[in-house]
């Protein structure tokens, strides 16, 4: 069994079946029509994963459908993966399969690009990698221009970075990240910088305010949008994101920016004084002056007292990955506040799944 291929040619029909189901959830709230930004049909996934399939002396990628999951499904083509990843699978592939160290054992193939075309293969085993490997890894990595990390149980072989750097380009500004192998990135690009320039035109300029931000990950929008705040206060709880987030405020000499490694809830508490945290001893929270609010939380949304912390807030802008959390958040939110502005962006064409933009403005007392 193979992979069926898509078809490019559906995608206007199944993005517009799919923006109608995801605005019907709203209806009953009165919200703005949204604006729809729609993906690329093809080439927009900037990472992959595959297994790899040993067979008859040679391996070949491989998914898996839920349904059957012990039956390997072949890929030999992957027209949703970006150009670089697309063109790279079938030569990497051939490469591994002429070199018996390279092949043995391995199991799963995890590729990283970027728009600025970087690109960075994690080689997974299910043996210890030894000198041999390492040697005709880095002759791969050579011979095909890239970054390549090995791993197995409780060993990780990094040839010379871990990370691949990403250029994007913000209406007329350019930001660089370092994205981690292993550390959360937005896998649309092209979607990824029409979001963050929708959040920068939604927020105006603050320069006499402050930003909060909860779940900011790698500061994919803390930095572009530190340059519409006087200062910025964020949150994370991924080590690994937190550290990209200080790397990337360095790349972009972006200095009115504090990032703090603990979760929204503990934030929410120290904010509300409720609790002190020794992580905090070097922040003064009474000199933020934060009018605007910026939270992109996991599926589950937002938690009670995040929900009841924000709202406290002149201006929140909401990026949500799963439209029946916003649904159920915004039924508290629009309490207080006004929706301004509603978006949809099809970060993950041919699926379910939308992530969506909102912003709210509080409203004024009469």
């Amino acid at each position: 069994m193979s992979l069926n291929p898509v078809e490019i040619s559906n995608y206007p029909a199944i993005l517009e079946n799919k923006a109608s189901a995801v605005t019907a959830l709203f209806s009953d709230l009165a919200l703005p029509t949204p604006t729809v930004f729609p993906s690329e049909p093809a080439h927009y996934r900037l990472r992959a994963e595959f297994r790899l399939w040993h067979d008859k002396g040679s391996a070949y990628y491989a998914m898996f459908d839920p349904a059957e999951p012990k039956i390997p499904v072949r890929v030999d083509q992957f027209a949703i993966a970006s150009k670089a990843i697309y063109d790279l699978m079938p030569v990497l592939l051939e490469k591994l399969n002429s070199q018996q160290t390279l092949s043995k054992r391995l199991f799963q193939v995890e590729f990283l690009s970027t728009l600025s075309g970087d690109m960075l293969v994690s080689l997974i085993y299910h043996r210890r990698l030894d000198e041999e490997w390492e040697l005709l890894a880095r002759d791969l990595a050579n011979a095909l221009k890239i970054q390549i990390i090995g791993r197995s149980k409780k060993q990780k072989v990094v040839l010379d970075r871990d990370y691949v750097l990403e250029e994007l380009q913000i209406d007329s500004e350019r930001y660089l990240y370092h994205q981690y192998e292993g550390g959360f990135t937005q896998p649309n690009g092209k979607l990824n910088a029409t979001m963050i320039s929708w959040a920068k035109a939604r927020v105006g300029e603050n320069t006499h305010a402050d930003l909060l931000e909860l779940y900011c990950g790698n500061g994919n929008f803390t930095i572009p949008l530190a340059t519409k705040f006087r200062k910025v206060l964020a949150t994370e709880i991924s080590k690994t994101s937190v550290k990209a987030a200080h790397e990337n405020f360095a790349l972009n000499a972006a200095t009115n920016i504090e990032v703090l490694r603990m979760s929204s809830e503990e934030l929410t508490s120290a904010l509300n004084k409720v609790r002190t945290f020794h992580r905090l001893r070097h922040i003064d929270l009474d000199s933020y002056n934060i009018n605007t609010v910026l939270v992109d939380p996991p599926r589950a949304g937002l938690d009670d007292n995040t929900r009841h912390l924000i709202t406290g807030f002149a201006n929140i802008l909401y990026i949500s990955c799963n439209p029946e959390t916003l649904y159920r958040d915004l039924q508290i939110l629009i309490q207080t506040h006004n929706v301004d502005a509603f978006a949809l962006f099809d970060q993950f064409p041919y699926t379910q799944h939308m992530e969506s933009g909102v912003f709210l403005t509080r409203r004024v007392k009469s």
